[in-house]
């Protein structure tokens, strides 16, 4: 780096780190897949980050939501404003929480997506999300 003062060599230090992180992150970040979602319901928590970050299901009906991804493992009460997806358990050393994705309905539309940790031993409680 000829001609370049150190603070110039600290500043492109940190921009090159910036855009390598940023692309290996980028690029080990999973993806939706519907065939993963189905074999694999262990590991669906790896696949939340970008059904909730690309708005996958925003907009789409129950009736779409349920083709997509199934039928949901846990029912509630008031199962037509939102609905409950099982999605494994992240690694974690300290805690045993599972994942779930709670998808919330208005006028039989999905309008919010939420990634929640939830204690395994404990139930659903319709008031929980609300």
């Amino acid at each position: 780096m000829i001609g370049l003062k150190k603070y110039d060599k600290v500043l492109m230090f940190f921009f090159v780190a910036f855009v390598v992180t940023s692309s290996l992150t980028w690029y080990f970040e999973e993806r939706f897949d519907e065939g993963l979602w189905h074999s694999n319901p262990a590991k669906r928590y790896k696949l939340a980050d970008d059904i909730i970050d690309n708005k996958l299901l925003i907009g789409k009906t129950k009736e779409e939501i349920i083709s997509l991804l199934g039928e949901p493992e846990i029912f509630t009460e008031d199962s037509k404003n939102y609905i409950i997806y099982k999605m494994g358990k992240s690694p974690s050393f300290k805690d045993h929480l599972g994942d779930r994705l709670i998808i919330f309905f208005d006028n039989n539309s999905v309008h919010q997506v939420l990634h929640k940790k939830e204690p395994l031993e404990k139930s659903i409680e319709r008031d929980r999300y609300q």
